[in-house]
């Protein structure tokens, strides 16, 4: 008796098929958008346009390392612009007071933490829907800035290695784009060869198959709200760092940059789905365009329109992924 197979994808789901390539899909995508955007501007390539880049996305990849995770679990932070914000104001304002970069550096990574500590509480404690609960966190901390302080604060203790966070180098690397290297490569590790790491997925897979099986899907997400608000918060610092001031309007539309890079690089809105590799592409996707934008000369808007097309795009994808592993 010959074995039943599943038929062959009909002839017009190529576009189920580039979204189970999604990986090789971006790659694609970056080779060819730095071709085009070359033709037009050939300094593209200079030394000091790459490193520009890698720079922008070195504040966008450590929060996005977070946010993979929290999508992977199936929850969402869409406070984590306003955190940035706050923690680059908090950050200058202690460094000024005390004359101390470290605390400066301590104060602003504890506060993201305890945004993201806030938000998990009010997720798994209250039950409020994160999407809610987060977006009422961003309207607290947008307010709670200028309550904070009125106007950005400025550098007033004029110490050098509180600049070098962000202006620094390792060798030919910018500081930044070491620390968010660090990020990726340990998110990576966790996601994919930990006990942790294999927990988040199928809490986000099935959170009540996950229960039966003995995992604790709210202690699990409480922490990886927390460890989104602490990577924020790293990057509030690096940010004030670069502007050598506290902006509380620094982060606006940020967390849009941030969620549109996690699903373009394939992340399920859904969980139980996603990667690290997807985000570093969808992340290099974004800032690519941004910087053509940029060295073209095009109206600089275009850099806020383009997440918001990419993120329903990318969803609607990922509901064509989904209704292909479904047949």
């Amino acid at each position: 008796m010959s074995d039943i197979s599943r038929p062959a994808p009909a002839a017009g789901s190529t576009l189920a098929r580039l979204t189970q390539n999604n990986q090789i899909v971006l790659l694609v995508t970056l080779v060819l958008l730095c071709l085009v955007i070359s033709l037009g501007a050939p300094q593209f390539y200079s030394v000091d346009n790459l490193i520009a880049i890698l720079r922008q996305c070195s504040l966008v990849l450590i929060i996005a390392a977070g946010m993979t995770m929290l999508l992977i679990a199936a929850e969402v932070d869409l406070s984590v612009g306003a955190s940035l914000a706050f923690s680059g104001v908090v950050a200058m304002d202690v460094t000024n007071k005390t004359g101390s970069v470290a605390l400066g550096v301590a104060a602003a990574i504890l506060f993201g933490g305890a945004v993201g500590l806030f938000n998990g509480l009010v997720v798994t404690r209250l039950r409020v829907n994160s999407l809610i609960a987060t977006i009422a966190t961003m309207m607290i901390l947008q307010g709670g800035v200028y309550l904070y302080s009125r106007e950005a604060v400025q550098n007033m203790h004029l110490q050098k290695a509180f600049t070098d966070i962000s202006t620094g180098y390792v060798g030919p690397l910018p500081v930044p784009v070491i620390i968010a290297a660090v990020v990726v490569i340990i998110a990576y590790v966790v996601l994919r060869h930990t006990t942790a790491g294999r927990y988040i997925y199928a809490t986000g897979a099935n959170e009540r198959a996950a229960r039966l099986s003995g995992i604790r899907p709210e202690r699990l997400k409480l922490i990886v709200f927390v460890v989104t608000g602490l990577l924020t918060g790293l990057a509030g610092l690096i940010l004030a760092s670069l502007m050598n001031a506290g902006q509380p309007t620094a982060g606006r539309g940020f967390e849009l940059t941030v969620v549109a890079a996690v699903i373009l690089g394939g992340t399920s809105l859904t969980g139980g789905r996603g990667s690290l590799l997807g985000t570093l592409l969808g992340v290099l996707v974004l800032k690519v365009i941004d910087n053509g934008i940029i060295i073209l000369r095009w109206d600089q808007d275009l850099q806020m329109v383009i997440p918001g097309i990419v993120i329903v795009l990318a969803t609607y994808l990922d509901l064509v992924r989904k209704k292909n592993d479904a047949t």
